[in-house]
């Protein structure tokens, strides 16, 4: 569909770009590394259908840590909330989102949320299929719901990139399977969950998924009830505590709304009941985060008072 340009959200985009000197891409991973730093894009999805932009919505993105929110839905949507707590846990870190640190000596046993590395990787893993590419076409065809587009597919560079660099994760993963906590072969479920951080699109995709959680797991355009209404809940409850890493309170002050962000410069929010926004700004501050992508969603709560606080 097409999405109108607004010239309103024009102009915030250009009051929020100029923050972008003071962040940088991901260069750690190579082929994140090409992204314009400058860039910023914006996309609002309402409940009606009807839906405003400004920038270039149309660029292609990878999802990365936006990704862990609907693996999340889809296991909990599979297995039930009590198995899947079972293996990880329900609280935040005030750690970097790849930090082993608490695995370590809080829990062994058990990640401390599935939005860090090492609980969304356990959450990978508990995706259904016998094989990489059966578990990555369910969690394909669950997105592609979301977004009532068929054309929704992963990166092949970014996950080859990311596949060959994850060392970290990498760890964590044979930590975690010393403990018992999966059982999977630690190479097919990084195969799996580089392509999950690999499935692309762009921000007018994003902002719908956004609305699907802004309407309690409905799809706007379809009418379909998606997401089991308690899975929506506990999926934007995690948005609010852990989805913006170690700044989830500190944006939860300024801004006020559930949202996730990926080290791509990807956001994913939205405003409960109204709308979804999908934002693209790959300059990242030093938690990670979209720098201009948080400055856009400062503004725009403060102008339009979208703080659910």
């Amino acid at each position: 569909m097409v999405c109108r340009h607004n010239d309103e959200l024009e102009a915030l985009v250009k009051e929020a770009k100029k923050v972008t000197d003071k962040g940088e891409v991901a260069s750690y991973i190579p082929a994140l590394a090409k992204a314009d730093k400058h860039d910023l894009s914006v996309a609002i999805y309402y409940s009606n259908n009807i839906c405003l932009s400004a920038g270039d919505v149309e660029k292609t993105f990878t999802l990365q840590s936006i990704s862990k929110v609907l693996s999340l839905a889809l296991v909990l949507m599979e297995h039930g909330k009590d198995k899947v707590f079972s293996y990880v846990g329900q609280e935040p870190t005030g750690d970097p989102f790849n930090s082993i640190i608490k695995l370590e000596t809080v829990n062994p046993s058990k990640p401390l949320n599935p939005m860090i590395n090492a609980g969304a990787l356990v959450v990978t893993s508990l995706i259904r299929g016998k094989t990489v590419k059966e578990r990555l076409d369910y969690l394909l065809s669950f997105i592609r719901r979301l977004t009532n587009n068929q054309e929704i597919t992963y990166c092949r560079e970014v996950a080859q990139s990311e596949y060959s660099t994850s060392m970290i994760n990498r760890a964590m993963c044979y930590y975690m399977k010393q403990y018992g906590i999966f059982e999977d072969d630690v190479e097919a479920v990084m195969d799996l969950y580089t392509k999950q951080c690999a499935i692309e699109m762009n921000s007018l995709d994003l902002a719908k998924i956004g609305s699907v959680f802004a309407l309690n797991g409905r799809q706007p355009e379809t009418g379909e009830q998606i997401i089991p209404k308690d899975v929506a809940r506990i999926c934007k409850t995690f948005m609010v505590t852990c989805g913006m890493y170690n700044a989830s309170g500190e944006f939860a002050i300024k801004v006020g709304i559930p949202a996730k962000s990926g080290v791509s410069g990807g956001i994913m929010g939205l405003s409960p009941y109204d709308f979804g926004i999908g934002i693209f700004g790959p300059a990242l501050d030093d938690k990670g985060n979209s720098i201009a992508g948080v400055k856009l969603l400062e503004i725009m709560s403060e102008m339009y008072r979208l703080s659910i606080f």
